[in-house]
């Protein structure tokens, strides 16, 4: 017993250790890919920069903590900047708003409770992949500006329509204009390294798969800034990330804003904190579909377990003056992309913008922005790789359009109503293929006076058109066979129009078969029995594949 309890605890040692030596790297790329979102999201909110760390801090640790997920990363979302921003106008002040938070979370539970979680399996995979791309379009397109810096918006921004009056492509366009020598050479010398470290280093030894690419690009960049000061080349303040100064635990507390209880009654906050609750939950779980299928091991999130979790992370963010948080895609494809194995990495992430915080502004205040775009447009193009495209068009048009659909919307729009527009799509395609799909019709060679029809397993209401299409377009003086055998449900809707058609066909002296399987008229919920109560047809049960009644 006691060797075997030694060999239990010396595998959980050696499993926790390889997780380390993978996980500590992969956090480090994710805090700071995090940093500047976290930042640029507060500042597109407009809320304190701080609530945007809090939340990331509160996402990583005990989100983290809580949730099923293994390489999942919570924190501020972007697609939730332009509510939360129309939310605190419309509330009147930031501590208000925190209130609509707390209860968002407690919402949240309460998904969890009711088993919402299975909401996030009704999409269809071409929209997830197409979320995927979208958003590695929008990372790239958006940070491009940052790469030369020209950082008129907030990082984090995502939506089309800028705050500062730009567009995604005004804004790139005007970057000639306003390039910044240091920040260029920064950002271009980051990308160049991250590739070559990624795409050559990488290959030969095993020490650079554990010392991530882009924790070396993002020191060297801040090296190179320091040597740039004083120069013509400085890179100004504001093209560098900006942490609150925090000198002690006392102001901490004072950069800490807290709820004011007094509104919960509020009916607009009460609509808010819906709507809050609403769409953080409906992308926490298109997130964790995501990181799931890119996930090598394919790990299962469990989905109301996730959802409970980010509701705690809501409350506990909203209670101590932090921004609304979800799963987001791109910090959990930093992860993916970065090798990490456990929840570990996410935690200590979180671990690391709380020490950011309390420990270490000054120092990270030195970092350029340009090498931090550098990141992000490498893990976006990892998002939006070509080979995804070929790979979405080789599957036909049925996968092809509601893909291409979910990234257009999500680029000239936002990633919200992206997804939207691929799921609509999704919905006309099958109804498109249910109308082609729901019968087989063919002449007999052998007699061409007998046509065959036969349904499909399941005939619903979308397959009205194509059959009273089919049978109208009938010649006279024929057997029509109704093959049924396959058919496991036939909705009452397709029952009628065969009703109407069995009075009809005598006009055009049509006889019509019914093939089923024997014993179906004891089932009196068939659509023979149906048949029966109409008494339109007289009935004789043979063997399989004989007439079955005729008019």
């Amino acid at each position: 017993m006691l060797i075997d309890s030694f060999v239990v605890k010396q595998n959980n040692f050696n499993e926790l250790k390889d997780s380390l030596k993978a996980d500590v790297p992969a956090s480090i790329v994710v805090f700071f890919v995090a940093l500047p979102l976290c930042l640029g999201i507060a500042l597109a909110s407009g809320a304190p920069l701080l609530s945007g760390l809090i939340a990331g801090v509160i996402g990583g640790v005990v989100v983290g903590i809580l949730s099923g997920s293994n390489l999942g990363v919570s924190g501020p979302a972007a697609g939730l900047a332009a509510i939360v921003a129309a939310a605190i106008t419309e509330l009147g002040s930031f501590e208000v708003f925190l209130v609509a938070v707390v209860l968002a979370g407690l919402i949240q539970i309460l998904f969890g409770i009711l088993r919402f979680g299975i909401i996030g399996y009704f999409f269809p995979n071409s929209v997830i992949l197409g979320m995927l791309s979208g958003i590695g379009i929008i990372i790239i397109l958006k940070q491009i500006p940052h790469l030369f810096g020209y950082d008129s918006e907030p990082m984090g921004a995502d939506e089309f329509v800028e705050t500062s009056g730009e567009n995604t492509f005004s804004a790139i366009s005007h970057i000639l204009g306003n390039i910044g020598p240091g920040s260029i050479i920064i950002g271009i010398l980051g990308l160049a390294l991250i590739l070559f470290w990624d795409t050559i280093l990488a290959k030969k030894s095993k020490i650079f798969t554990v010392i991530q690419g882009p924790i070396i690009a993002v020191l060297v960049g801040t090296i190179i800034k320091l040597i740039f000061d004083n120069s013509d080349i400085a890179v100004r303040d504001i093209h560098l990330v900006s942490i609150p100064v925090v000198s002690s635990l006392s102001d901490l507390k004072g950069f800490l804003t807290f709820p004011d209880f007094s509104a919960i009654r509020n009916p607009r906050v009460l609509t808010i904190a819906f709507t809050l609750a609403l769409i953080a939950s409906l992308e926490t779980l298109l997130s964790v579909e995501a990181t799931d299928k890119l996930d090598p091991a394919k790990n299962v999130t469990p989905t109301n377990r996730e959802l409970f979790a980010q509701g705690m992370g809501n409350i506990l963010s909203g209670l101590i003056g932090g921004l609304p948080l979800t799963q987001v895609i791109v910090r959990s494809s930093a992860n993916l992309q970065s090798n990490a194995k456990s929840k570990l990495s996410a935690i200590i992430h979180g671990l690391l913008l709380l020490l950011a915080v309390l420990a270490l502004p000054k120092i990270l205040n030195h970092i350029p922005l340009s090498v931090l775009a550098a990141v992000l447009i490498v893990v976006g193009y990892k998002l939006a790789k070509p080979s995804l495209f070929k790979k979405m068009w080789a599957k036909g048009w049925t996968q092809f359009v509601p893909f291409v659909a979910t990234i257009a919307v999500i680029v000239a729009k936002d990633l919200l109503w992206g997804i939207l527009a691929g799921l609509f799509i999704g919905v006309v395609v099958i109804m498109v293929k249910s109308y082609q799909n729901s019968l087989f019709l063919n002449v007999d060679k052998a007699n061409d006076k007998l046509v065959k029809m036969t349904f499909a397993e399941e005939v619903t209401f979308l397959n009205k058109g194509a059959i009273a299409k089919q049978l109208k377009s009938l010649p006279k003086d024929i057997t029509l066979e109704l093959d049924v055998r396959n058919s496991k449900y036939i909705d009452s809707d397709v029952i009628d129009i065969l009703d109407d058609f069995v009075v009809q066909s005598k006009n055009k002296n049509i006889t019509v078969h019914l093939l089923s399987e024997r014993g179906n008229e004891t089932n009196p919920q068939s659509y023979l029995e149906f048949f029966k109560r109409k008494k339109i047809m007289s009935y004789s049960f043979f063997d399989q594949g004989d007439t079955v009644f005729k008019n």
